[in-house]
């Protein structure tokens, strides 16, 4: 994920706090918060020290970003994501975090309703009004 994708200063970050939704279940808390003028999205990510140590921590991130990734298409571009690992994120592994988040984009509505059908090898994707 590039880094002109991701919300980095402390001032964005209290931005979405302060204005955008959040939505939680026991894994993830994720806020959103919709910004127009913006043309994709962008995530930050807060993984407490709580939840292990830095290379524990990293690859929570490392699953998330992924995560975020291979779901581009089905997100809305327009909002600025923040999204807080929980002490179970820890023990998960990537399969588990991808659907996981999800889970709380489909409660939230962040995610545009859309079907899989998989096709030889390749996965793809159809939207649905």
């Amino acid at each position: 994920m590039k880094k002109s994708r991701r919300v980095k200063s402390e001032h964005d970050f209290q931005k979405v706090f302060r204005r955008g939704k959040s939505f939680a279940n026991r894994q993830f808390v994720v806020y959103g918060l919709a910004k127009e003028e913006q043309e994709q999205f962008r995530i930050g990510l807060s993984v407490s020290k709580k939840l292990g140590n830095a290379v524990t921590r990293n690859q929570i991130k490392r699953y998330i970003r992924q995560s975020f990734h291979e779901l581009d298409l089905e997100l809305r571009q327009d909002m600025d994501y923040v999204i807080i690992a929980r002490k179970p994120a820890a023990t998960m592994n990537f399969e588990e975090v991808k659907k996981s988040l999800e889970h709380v984009l489909k409660i939230s509505k962040f995610l545009k309703r859309t079907t899989r059908v998989k096709q030889n090898k390749h996965d793809k994707i159809e939207k649905m009004n």
